[in-house]
């Protein structure tokens, strides 16, 4: 018997409240790299223990560094002096029944195989140096693996919250960077590097977007040449925002740090399009949160879950579950202004089990917790009924973590 409250949560929704803040992390943030990587690693790894032994084996590959390297930035092209450093830690399974799994050889062709893709500029022969901490996982939580049953017990006692829907700041901060990191807009704006983070702030009706953009100097001539193409750039995510949002007033500000007069020392160039080729270094779990922003008005989780095993581990299964939950309360429950759900795991505990599902809701005037208790309910209920596909589908890399 699934464990299951519902509340009515006293609160004034978000998009209602005057004052809130969203930040998204884009492709080619030190951090995103991160996240994006590890989790790539934990697919390559669930695939390989798939075909060669029917069944995922332990891992949590969710420990990582990107060590800043070194540049000379210049007009017209600068050079990478010291590459930068990918570091990669804690645990993996290497060996089942005397077949050997290459797992330091799946590790580096995974993330090189990620930068040929993401990384237009970034060579991942030459421009980043590797080096593998993974070790042989503990054998109490390897022993998870080994027991049976169609769900594997909780890796740890563990809780995660998600929620729904996004508010209209939310999704225009999500929308934007996807904009500027889309092939199309890379055709148009070859200068504009990956490495992308949006701020948003609303206060009243009033929307206040800070962008910064890694600009990549091979494209740039000179000063004057920058700050033309920053304005070029700048005109056209103004018109992408207007059409998307309804606000009274929309302000943009691209790379706010800016200053004229002072050459390559005043502007955001890279070599590569990302600042981590010599400036910001990065780190699992400081990036996004696994719906895709960084919702500072938001209750969300700590624990992240790029990278970690995608069977046994609910610092993953349950932190995109519970976005799940609510996303699928909001769209198929009628009269609910917001949505909030926590799931709390109990180590050992089958991971279909949790030790409880709370939900609070935000209802429209009128609305009555009994007359939506029971859908509620059920859409929990055919969650965890149908988990082993939710998490087959994050062993394939079908579900985005970031």
């Amino acid at each position: 018997m699934v464990n299951i409250m519902i509340d009515e949560l006293k609160q004034v929704p978000l998009m209602e409240q005057r004052m809130e803040i969203c930040e998204r992390k884009g492709t080619g943030h030190p951090d995103t790299i991160c996240d994006s990587v590890m989790n790539q690693i934990s697919i390559a790894l669930s695939k390989t223990y798939l075909d060669k032994f029917g069944a995922i084996m332990h891992h949590n590959v969710d420990k990582s560094l990107l060590a800043a390297g070194e540049t000379e930035t210049k007009f017209g092209g600068g050079r990478i002096t010291k590459p930068m450093l990918m570091v990669f830690g804690d645990r993996a399974t290497f060996e089942v029944g005397g077949v050997e799994i290459p797992v330091e050889e799946i590790t580096i062709d995974t993330t090189k195989k990620w930068f040929r893709e993401n990384m237009r500029f970034v060579n991942p022969e030459e421009h980043i140096n590797y080096q593998i901490e993974l070790k042989r996982g503990s054998q109490a939580l390897v022993d998870i693996f080994e027991r049976k049953g169609k769900y594997l017990g909780a890796n740890d006692t563990s809780a995660a919250v998600g929620f729904a829907p996004m508010s209209e700041t939310e999704k225009i901060v999500f929308d934007t960077e996807r904009f500027l990191n889309s092939k199309e807009f890379k055709k148009s704006f070859p200068e504009t590097g990956e490495d992308i983070k949006i701020m948003g702030l609303r206060q009243e009706k009033n929307l206040i977007i800070t962008v910064a953009i890694a600009f990549v100097d091979r494209f740039i001539d000179a000063e004057e040449d920058y700050f033309r193409k920053k304005d070029e750039v700048s005109e056209e995510v103004k018109q992408f925002i207007n059409s998307r949002v309804d606000m009274d007033k929309v302000d943009l500000t691209i790379n706010a740090l800016d200053m004229k007069g002072r050459g390559v020392e005043g502007i955001y160039l890279t070599v590569t399009g990302t600042s981590a080729d010599g400036a910001d270094c990065g780190q699992v779990g400081r990036g996004n949160r696994v719906n895709g922003i960084i919702p500072l008005n938001r209750p969300t989780s700590s624990e992240a879950a790029a990278g970690k095993n995608p069977v046994s581990h609910v610092g993953k299964i349950y932190n995109i579950l519970s976005y799940r939950i609510a996303n699928e309360i909001h769209e198929k429950v009628s009269g609910l202004k917001e949505v909030y759900v926590w799931l709390l795991s109990r180590i050992g505990k089958p991971i279909n089990e949790p030790m409880i599902t709370s939900v609070q809701v935000i209802p429209e005037a009128g609305l009555s917790l009994g007359v939506v208790s029971s859908d509620i309910e059920e859409v929990i209920q055919s969650e965890l009924d149908n988990l082993d596909k939710f998490v087959s589908d994050l062993a394939y890399g079908r579900i985005p973590v970031c």
